[in-house]
């Protein structure tokens, strides 16, 4: 098959042989370590390589000047120390046969100064951006002749390296803002005709090629059309690639469609679950037969048939799937050795974007080895010890997860489940139409847990007897939790919970009160699954803002719905109690600021509080563990084995993982289970 697949063939850029159509796009993952891709950079990177990839594009806006500070974990590209690491990294790549690139930049106004060394955000024109902030200051004439310096010194650094190539990012940033009406009211050289506006991204491109030499491979990530009324027009997009490409000095682009002002439309540039699949691909297309450049581009292009329809169609020359690499890094050797069915999908969730705009670091929503691979195995290899029983309990991500881990390392694994299909929390999430791809999660495992031949038994609520009865060596409690309404200091017979509302045992009333105090996900999922139902919706949060823990990229679709619907929003208001008035309840809350209590009556309140733990058989075990239920944390977080013994009297050793102990995420379950299982 790999011979014929397209994604498989063979690309030449320039002088640089690809192995296969297949890259990885620039993004940040925030793993930088004082600005300077080290250890776990290196290794997230070489991983994608040993798993196949052609390119690896690393930076995610590595910056040039000091006035460019990080906006979430950048590569200082400005600093002499950064070349050492980059040879690192490009050594490490490259013995695994892929390519590497990098991605630079000034983020011109897209940061924030309140960073680093403080300096003034620049822009062309003191236009703030909503999304990161900062009022900027007008770039003046020695600023630009600063950053073209700069920009030439990075690209010598990277060139130094050893690093294949490097492309310029040109949207929502610097120099792209120049191209922009939008964010370019200059009246000098530099504003106003497209030729001025164009003039000092082509100064810095000469410049960057002056230093670097011809036989350099040097492209360009840049915004061809903005979709926005105020900014960069489809026809004047286009018109900037063909005069790129007329420069001769440009090796390829990669095509981005839309805008970055507002979390709202930076959604549709990185599309998310329950967007349409690639949705800017055949824009692509167009821009590559009109500048007559190889032509690269990633957009939700997350499974190998649309892969392989952009490569076959011409409509690009190398594709990137991204997001999916963070799902899974070994994509393209899974797709050459005839393996497909394999790879772990990406769901769209965006949790590993959503982590870094919330402060963290990139993590992929199920595959807890990504950006761990200094730690946590992608592949699992078998076990060189005795083989052992294994009983799981509960067929939600965690206990499957345990169950695919423990299986790969060659154990005999049965897993109970009480209710008729596996899933758990997944499953009721997936009731939101738009959100149905999460199931991706459950199925994959599923498929994982049939290969290594783990049983699995529905309808079957795993008592202390049906556990023992299985001699096992070794039982994980992965009971999940059940809603938690115990905060209410009378009423609880009263509510309804967002589970209710998603399993369907509760029907949402016309008129309805949504309390969700936790501020992610289950809330928002439920909320906009009740209006979807036609209920007239009020939602009361005790936090200052809605829904805190819901990221940039997921929380534009949520509100579209609730603004679509009209929903009343009301924030600072704690539930305390819910009591009856004949056919109506009511909600008592408090305002923590005013000291003042409020009353709401309506035909249905319902609750997202997060879960308690479904602990029973926990509990009813733990006596009859080896190590009374204890997981030894200094030995987790080093990785050694779980070893303790507090009962020689003890059958089996005893684990509790995901919301069985207490309501996190689908992240924290699976990496409980993988770092856990993987010893086993």
């Amino acid at each position: 098959m790999s011979a014929s697949d397209p994604l498989m063939t063979p690309f030449q850029l320039k002088h640089l042989a690809l192995r296969n159509r297949i890259m990885s796009t620039a993004h940040e993952p925030a793993y930088t370590e004082d600005g300077m891709p080290k250890a776990r950079y290196r290794l997230y990177h070489r991983e994608k390589a040993k798993g196949g990839i052609a390119l690896t594009m690393i930076g995610g806006s590595a910056i040039v000047s000091p006035d460019s500070p990080p906006a979430f974990g950048n590569i200082l590209l400005y600093r002499d120390e950064v070349v050492r690491w980059l040879r690192e990294l490009a050594d490490d790549v490259h013995e695994e046969g892929a390519a590497v690139m990098i991605q630079i930049t000034h983020l011109g106004r897209r940061t924030s100064w309140s960073k680093e060394d403080w300096l003034p955000v620049l822009a062309p024109s003191p236009i703030r951006e909503p999304a990161h902030r900062a009022f900027p200051k007008a770039v003046e004439d020695f600023d630009l002749a600063r950053i073209r310096r700069n920009y030439a010194d990075a690209a010598e650094r990277c060139k130094t390296a050893g690093l294949d190539g490097l492309e310029f990012e040109m949207y929502g940033h610097l120099l792209d803002q120049f191209w922009s009406p939008a964010t370019n009211r200059r009246a000098d050289d530099y504003g106003g005709s497209i030729e001025n506006r164009m003039r000092f991204s082509l100064e810095v491109l000469d410049a960057v090629r002056e230093r670097v030499g011809p036989d350099f491979i040097v492209g360009c990530r840049l915004v061809c059309d903005e979709d926005w009324d105020r900014g960069l027009s489809r026809e004047e997009g286009v018109t900037i690639a063909r005069r790129l490409a007329a420069t001769g000095k440009v090796d390829f682009l990669n095509v981005i469609r839309g805008h970055i002002e507002t979390d709202e439309a930076l959604s549709h540039v990185i599309p998310g679950m329950g967007a349409r699949s690639a949705p800017h691909l055949d824009f692509a297309g167009e821009v590559r037969s009109e500048a007559r450049l190889p032509v690269f581009h990633a957009a939700r292009i997350q499974d190998v048939a649309t892969a392989r329809h952009a490569i076959a169609s011409g409509k690009l020359d190398m594709v990137g799937m991204t997001r999916a690499h963070i799902a899974d890094p070994h994509i393209a050797l899974k797709v050459a050795e005839g393996r497909e069915d394999e790879i772990r999908p990406c769901v769209g969730m965006g949790y590993c974007i959503d982590r870094i705009y919330l402060g963290g670091e990139a993590l992929c929503i199920h595959n807890a080895a990504t950006g761990r691979e200094g730690t946590m195995p992608h592949v699992v290899a078998p076990s060189s010890g005795p083989h052992k029983k294994v009983v799981v309990i509960g067929a939600g991500p965690a206990g499957l997860e345990a169950a695919r881990v423990a299986g790969a390392r060659g154990h005999r694994v049965v897993v109970f489940e009480a209710a008729g299909e596996a899933g758990g929390q997944v499953r009721l999430t997936a009731q939101l139409k738009r959100r149905r791809e999460i199931m991706g999660i459950v199925e994959w495992r599923l498929d994982q847990c049939a290969k290594h031949d783990v049983e699995l038994r529905f309808n079957l609520y795993a008592d202390e007897s049906a556990v023992l009865a299985e001699e096992p060596d070794i039982v994980i409690v992965a009971t999940g939790g059940i809603p938690n309404t115990s905060f209410l200091d009378a009423g609880e017979e009263l509510v309804t919970t967002s589970w209710d509302i998603l399993s369907g045992s509760a029907k949402p009333a016309e008129s309805a009160i949504l309390y969700d105090d936790n501020g992610a996900h289950p809330g928002m999922t439920a909320a906009e699954f009740m209006i979807g139902a036609g209920a007239r919706l009020e939602i009361v949060t005790p936090e200052r803002v809605l829904a805190p823990e819901v990221g940039g990229t997921n929380y534009p679709a949520y509100f579209k719905a609730l603004t679509t619907a009209d929903t009343k929003i009301t924030l600072n208001l704690r539930l305390e109690r819910v009591t009856r008035e004949g056919n109506r309840l009511i909600a008592h809350f408090f305002n923590d600021y005013s000291r003042r209590a409020e009353e709401r009556r309506t035909e249905q309140i319902v609750i997202e509080h997060g879960t308690l733990p479904n602990d029973e058989v926990y509990f009813a075990l733990k006596p009859l563990s080896r190590n009374l239920g204890e997981i030894d944390h200094a030995a987790l977080i080093a990785n050694r084995p779980q070893a303790l013994l507090h009962n020689r009297e003890g059958r089996f050793a005893l684990y509790r993982i995901g919301d069985a102990v207490s309501s996190r995420n689908i992240h924290a379950a699976v990496y409980d289970a993988l770092r856990l299982a993987k010893d086993f």
